[in-house]
């Protein structure tokens, strides 16, 4: 990636921009998230920088990271936002972005959710089946409104990633399959009140070659010509986001430059604006999970390090058996040994990394598991009735509190006792 993470060591102490990373633990505890404002800035202004000579609309994609600070950092930025449920929906007006810069994905929107989204006047959605588009076109008329749409195709190209997060093959649950794509067009006509305008695709993420990008492209850009040949005002190709980032140090994704220059060359001629939805590329590099070593312990021959944070904090190493960098925040000399690292979740699953050589650590040193600001705090839980941690965003030398930490009582509000 062209930017950087916004964690470096100074003076043999991992800072986050201004700010020591020790001292944030000491302020404010552990487990925390800790985000780079400034990082997440520059990747999303990487995107805008590199579109800039064809039109185009950068779609944050909100299930990365929904926090309502660093949506509004974004909101100011001038991003647009891509959302899978109301929810998300909420969240990014509540952060004082503009509507009109949401388009709506999501394989499942209830009749609910899209009424709320239409009043609040979104850009499109992205439609992926023929229901959706009957339930969508009804609830429009209802509300006497036009929707742009566009429908989500399903290219059938491998994305080569973790099958969890491979969305563009025929076996996946998402988008309408390219072979039936042009018919489903044609039954936007029974539906006055929707403008197919535009088409989608996402096929995958943590993508670290352009290449099945570049077929997905490929192959949108054939059926674009095809609709407007049947008289479709396609306007806009959206071709989700993707792009992957290093979590280990020898993976060598490709930079958002060098997929945007190839990019152009399809796209150039076509008179359409872009959009893409980058997510993980934006805000994964620029956040870690901060945690402390409670202990080790010795099982046979085997070592293991225990942390505060556990599998509730950061699920992605058991859930998608995801790579971590898990450093220490205080440099030291010394020897290294082989462990697995652990949380206090009662579950085998609660790991992080499995026989990882790292420097060897004592009780109360602090790490961080970088990496982690995509996919991280938005699956966390509180399984085992452990509070959620809080999410911090550094500027500088300013640390805001995005979300504090949870008490004991948050863990039951909203629950009632069985009245006697």
């Amino acid at each position: 990636m062209e930017t950087s993470t916004g964690f470096v060591y100074q003076g043999g102490s991992l800072f986050c921009e201004d700010v020591s990373l020790t001292d944030l633990a000491r302020d404010y505890g552990t487990p925390a998230y800790v985000y780079s404002q400034n990082a997440v800035i520059s990747r999303l202004r990487a995107y805008r920088d590199a579109l800039a000579a064809v039109p185009h609309r950068i779609c944050y994609a909100v299930k990365a990271n929904s926090n309502l600070a660093l949506l509004g950092v974004l909101a100011q930025e001038g991003a647009g936002f891509d959302i899978v449920s109301g929810g998300e929906l909420f969240r990014v007006l509540a952060a004082g972005a503009d509507a009109s810069k949401v388009v709506f994905s999501g394989v499942g929107k209830t009749r609910e959710e899209i009424r709320f989204a239409l009043e609040r006047g979104i850009h499109s959605f992205n439609c992926e089946s023929e229901p959706e588009l009957e339930t969508l076109g009804i609830a429009a008329a209802g509300l006497g409104t036009t929707a742009s749409i566009a429908l989500r195709v399903n290219p059938d190209v491998d994305a080569a990633t973790h099958p969890y997060i491979s969305t563009g093959l025929k076996e996946h649950k998402f988008g309408i399959d390219i072979s039936d794509v042009e018919r489903v067009y044609e039954k936007v006509h029974a539906y006055p009140n929707l403008v197919a305008d535009g088409v989608s695709c996402h096929i995958g993420s943590q993508l670290l070659s352009i290449e099945p990008l570049l077929e997905a492209a490929d192959k949108m850009l054939a059926l674009v010509e095809r609709l407007r040949a049947k008289g479709f005002p396609i306007r806009h190709l959206d071709l989700g986001g993707g792009l992957g980032v290093p979590y280990k140090p020898s993976d060598t994704p490709s930079s958002i430059r060098e997929f945007i220059r190839h990019l152009r060359h399809r796209i150039d001629a076509a008179g359409l604006e872009i959009m893409l939805e980058p997510g993980r590329s934006i805000a994964a590099e620029a956040g870690v999970l901060l945690a402390r070593v409670l202990f080790t312990k010795q099982n046979g021959s085997k070592t293991f390090v225990i942390l505060d944070a556990g599998m509730n904090d950061l699920i992605r190493p058991t859930l998608y058996q995801a790579h971590h960098e898990i450093v220490p925040v205080l440099e030291r000399a010394g020897r290294k040994i082989v462990a697995d690292i652990v949380g206090p979740v009662c579950e085998t699953g609660d790991f992080f990394a499995r026989d990882r050589e790292i420097p060897e650590p004592q009780a109360g040193d602090l790490v961080a598991l970088r990496t982690a600001g995509a996919y991280g705090f938005v699956l966390a839980s509180n399984y085992n009735s452990r509070p959620r941690p809080c999410e911090l965003l550094v500027n500088r030398d300013a640390v805001h509190v995005a979300r504090r930490r949870e008490t004991y009582e948050d863990l039951v509000r909203g629950e009632a006792l069985r009245p006697h």
